[in-house]
């Protein structure tokens, strides 16, 4: 499977401040100079706040524990447990495919997945509440066909039992996690054979349903601050076991940047010098021509502007924009109208639409147009 940062992106990313202290407080684990040690619990409180792995987010990393950005993103791609792009905002649902749960019906859950959020994996639903993908084997094959869903297992499914529990999801419901067909957990089908008082001592619950049970958390992505900041190796003084009282907790170590990087900090940081004299006024929304559908019934193909895909061209449309000449006439105010209606702003200016948009009204072939219709693909697929 190919794995690759995803096509759009946020601006930035930083960690809340309990999720920063926490990830400060993983780095005094390691020895001077060994930080990056840290960079996989770092990266995953970063996916547990976020939802996925974002550019910034893999850069902040980085830049916390002294290495090189594409250090990080080896990382990223290399473990599935890493998100790349985009999760629902409720959950993004894990179907084990594996040979037992397939055996037992986890294509009948696949089925349901596609049917209720999409039909390919690592998309998201219509309302932006899931996503889902099929994994690995996740070791419940005694209770499979099984899912599992935020931190916890939900297993011995029924297609219809899945369809329901994803609908009580969407409105707001925790489903027990654990065996939905009765079972207490992991034992015999048709009940105990042998230790029989054994269901004597049962509590409602086995312990790991009944602590998910009494979180209450079982799809709530980790914050930060649930419970109290952990690290039983820094002492009241600050001292971290087993290093000297004068030895301060280690930081990430000061790396040479690549000079392309350091070129880009500081074009970045000349262009923001004339802002701190004064802050230049914001440019005033002005809607521009817009049209309820394409001329003719043909409208020109949107996504030969670089940074447009499908999606984005479809969000255009609906704006009311199908041919080159609308975009190529958009001035300061109207770029401003369009920015504020995209999800993530900036990058009309940034791809240079409106020069492409020019361009292609006028009959002539931008590079990236030529590369796109060569290639047979687009931007942001």
């Amino acid at each position: 499977m190919l794995r690759r940062l995803h096509s759009e992106q946020p601006d930035s990313f930083a960690f809340t401040p309990a999720n920063q202290a926490w990830a400060e407080a993983q780095m005094t684990k390691y020895p001077e100079g060994r930080q990056a040690s840290a960079v996989i619990p770092l990266l995953w409180r970063a996916q547990e706040q976020e939802g996925w792995l974002t550019k910034p987010a893999i850069e902040t990393v980085a830049d916390m524990l002294g290495m090189a950005y594409i250090r990080v993103l080896e990382v990223v791609s290399f473990y599935f447990m890493f998100q790349m792009q985009p999760t629902g905002s409720v959950a993004n649902i894990q179907i084990c495919g594996t040979t037992t749960c397939m055996i037992c019906g986890a294509e009948d859950l696949i089925a349901v997945c596609k049917e209720k959020i999409a039909e390919k994996p690592h998309t998201l639903s219509a309302d932006g509440k899931f996503t889902w993908e099929e994994v690995e084997c996740l070791g419940a094959c005694t209770n499979a066909p099984m899912a599992q869903i935020g931190k916890d297992y939900y297993e011995d499914l029924t297609a219809k039992g899945f369809a329901q529990m994803i609908d009580d999801l969407a409105a707001g419901k925790v489903p027990v996690p654990g065996p939905q067909n009765g079972r207490y957990a992991a034992e015999p089908k048709l009940g105990l054979t042998t230790l029989t008082d054994y269901e004597s001592g049962k509590t409602q619950y086995n312990a790991s349903v009944q602590r998910a049970v009494d979180l209450c958390e079982t799809v709530k992505r980790i914050q930060g601050d649930e419970v109290p900041l952990l690290t039983p190796w820094v002492g009241k003084d600050g001292v971290v076991a087993g290093r000297a009282a004068a030895d301060p907790a280690p930081k990430a170590p000061e790396t040479p940047k690549p000079a392309v990087k350091q070129a880009a900090e500081a074009k970045k940081a000349a262009a923001k010098k004339p802002a701190a004299k004064a802050e230049a006024p914001v440019a005033e929304e002005k809607e521009p021509e817009v049209l309820k559908a394409a001329r003719g019934g043909k409208a020109d193909d949107l996504k030969l502007l670089k940074g447009v895909g499908p999606k984005l061209e479809e969000t255009l449309n609906e704006l009311g924009f199908f041919h080159f000449d609308q975009v190529a006439a958009w001035g300061e105010a109207e770029v401003a109208w369009v920015d504020a209606r995209l999800k993530f702003k900036g990058r009309i200016e940034r791809d240079g639409w409106i020069e492409q948009a020019k361009q292609l009204a006028s009959g002539e072939e931008t590079e990236f147009a030529k590369k796109a219709k060569e290639d047979g693909r687009y931007d942001d697929e």
